[in-house]
């Protein structure tokens, strides 16, 4: 089980084939491109491999658009 929530919001992405920081700076290649274009007709980042993420957090610490968010886990569950 992931360690993060990872929220991507489309509205806020400018689109990989204008950024793509979030994908790069990922160690471990949780984000790719998504296949789906949105009401800009960009493709936005997505979570590719949930399942990877460390919650690292440097996605969200990269995007110039603040349009990532990542939760942790275990914090959310503590809130519940």
């Amino acid at each position: 089980m992931s360690k993060a929530i990872i929220h991507i919001d489309e509205t806020l992405c400018k689109g990989t084939e204008g950024c793509k920081l979030c994908i790069s700076f990922c160690p471990r290649e949780v984000l790719g491109v998504s296949e789906t274009l949105t009401a800009r007709a960009v493709h936005p980042a997505d979570v590719i491999n949930e399942e990877d993420c460390t919650a690292c957090q440097l996605c969200m610490l990269y995007c110039p658009d603040l349009a990532i968010t990542v939760q942790n886990r275990e914090e959310d569950e503590e809130n519940v």
